[in-house]
This record gives C-alpha cells, structure tokens and sequence, in this order.
C-alpha cells in the first residue's frame, strides 16, 4: 500500500522532510504534481458495475501509480494543470474545467485517509468561513470587518483603540506579478485616513490592531498539538513575521488548555488531520486567533521540525 505525496516536483521542503522519514521506515511513496496533468501526467481510470471505487493507472514521466494501492494521501501544494498553449483561450477554460472535474473528482473519491482532503482545505481557506467556525468553537477572534466600502472600512478603523487597523490578504493567492515574480501581501498596520476608494474594487479584510507579546503558531498533525512562539526582532517582523525571517527568535511553549479544547473541536468541525493556526498573545495573556492555513509551513521553527515531521509520517503510515 502507497502513501501517495501531491506537491510540485521541486522547493518543496516539508513535503522533501516527510517523504525523507516516510522512505526511512520503508513506507513505499510517490510522489506526483497534479500540475502535469495532462502534458506529463496521463490518467486512466474505469467504474465498472458492482465496483464502488475508480480502478486504473496515473502514469507520470518516472513513476506510475495503481490508483487501488494508495491508503493515505499527503497534499502538499501541486501546481496547476499545464495546458497546450496552442489551445485558443476558451478551450484553455473548457480544458481546465472538465480536467479539475475528470483528474480532480477521481482524485477525491479515492478511499483513503487524507491530510487534508482538498475540498476540506479549500473552504478552510476562505477566512471569513474558518474565522466564525473557529469563534463557534470558543476561540477568541479580534473584531474583523470584510468589506468593499470604503466609508465602511474608514469608520472600522477609527472605532478601534488608537484608530489602527491590521490591513491583511483575505485568500491564498498571490497579489500579481513584478518583473516576473509572484508578489504576496503581507499584513499592513493602516489609519482611516490612509484608506481609498479603491476598496471598492474587491473585499478587504481588516481587524483590530492587537498589541501583541509575541506570536503562536500552533501545528496541529492529528491529535498532536506542537506550539511555538514567534518573537519578532525587527519593526518589519513586529508587522508581520513573515517580512524578516532572519530577525526572528523561537521557543516552544504549552497551549492553554481552553485553546486546545477549542482547537480539537475546530478539527473535527472542519474534517482535517492537519493545520497551522496563528495566535497574537496579547499582554494580557490572551490568545487571538488571526490565521487558519489547513496547508501551512511549519519547517521554519527548528525545535518543530522533526516532532512535526514524525507525527505527520505517522499518520501516513498509520492509515490502512
């Protein structure tokens, strides 16, 4: 029985650790990016009647794979499908759709374990659904507003302590290109006046400027909760930690046992094995929950890694 991995072929270093462990226990793997499909990727797949599951072959460039053998898939992040760029652009649209519904619906009714399945991971995606579920599930969320109004947004922001706001990506998509790089948008601290009318183009999402002691990102493989503190070094990083990695300094540290209760619950209200979730702890000690990511990296917090890597190749090896 195969543990089959979907992430791009190449930087991808958390996927590269688990299929590393995966490998050293024996575990038989392989490793696929959805996004050579169909130019690299080949499927066949046949229901027959009295059958319940899809039988048949992927076959890749160096690896095949017998789509009966698979007892647990580890999603990581394939890329998108690599269509003919021959094709006219309407059947560039026709072509990825019935691909998603051909190769993507196969994919998903395989009778395996997931981490995570991906239709799980695409709505715990969309913050403002993760954010309510989390907050019914007892978990503190920081005065947040979702809107295209820009009169909205000015009013929000003034209302909160200091008249700031964090400004803040709502998807997981990046914000466009610059001399042929993908740019991210990372949080940004914002006052009413430096709010303009291009909100009205699409939603933005704002929240209450917590004044925080430190972050928490808490790694979540199961039942196995792995926590660190984030403590920025930097004016950028005090922003957003993500802006200057090589300033930050970490130290594994005990979840609160209502945020673990809250945490257990939002796992199973949402059907995942795995997630990265970001708290602000605030100088009173209290947990804001910001970020739910059902695919986020936790290689970054050296103390983590190796437990982090283990319990997710037990939970691969596990699933029968």
């Amino acid at each position: 029985m195969t543990v089959l991995v979907l992430t791009r072929p190449y930087m991808d270093a958390v996927a590269d650790m688990v299929i590393e462990e995966l490998n050293n226990r024996k575990v038989p793997v392989v490793r696929l990016d959805t996004g050579d499909f169909p130019t690299r990727l080949t499927l066949s797949a046949r229901l027959d009647p009295g059958q319940d599951s899809w039988c048949g072959l992927w076959r890749g460039e160096h690896r095949n794979l017998d789509l009966g053998s698979v007892r647990a898939v580890y999603y990581r992040r394939p890329g998108r499908f690599r269509l003919d760029p021959r094709m006219a652009a309407d059947s560039v649209r026709w072509a990825d759709s019935e691909a998603r519904a051909g190769l993507g619906g196969v994919l998903a009714s395989l009778r395996c374990a997931w981490v995570n399945h991906p239709w799980r991971s695409a709505l715990a995606e969309f913050s403002p659904y993760a954010l309510a579920t989390a907050a019914r599930c007892g978990l503190l969320i920081p005065p947040t507003l979702i809107t295209s109004d820009p009169e909205e947004a000015r009013a929000f922001v003034a209302s909160m302590p200091g008249q700031v706001a964090a400004y803040k990506a709502i998807g997981t998509a990046p914000a466009g290109d610059y001399e042929g790089n993908r740019v991210a948008l990372w949080t940004t601290k914002i006052r009413p006046e430096k709010i303009t009318d291009a909100v009205s183009l699409t939603a933005h999402q704002f929240q209450q400027w917590i004044a925080k002691k430190h972050e928490v990102r808490l790694t979540v493989v199961g039942d196995k909760l792995f926590a660190g503190e984030i403590h920025a070094g930097s004016a950028a990083s005090r922003i957003d930690f993500r802006r200057d990695y090589n300033s930050l300094t970490y130290r594994v540290c005990d979840v609160p046992e209502p945020i673990v209760a809250g945490v257990k619950t939002l796992m199973s209200v949402m059907g995942l094995r795995y997630v990265a979730l970001d708290f602000l702890v605030s100088g009173d000690d209290r947990w804001y929950l910001v970020d739910v990511n059902p695919n986020g990296q936790w290689g970054f917090i050296p103390a983590l890694r190796a437990p982090i890597t283990q319990a997710l190749a037990d939970l691969l090896e596990a699933t029968q």
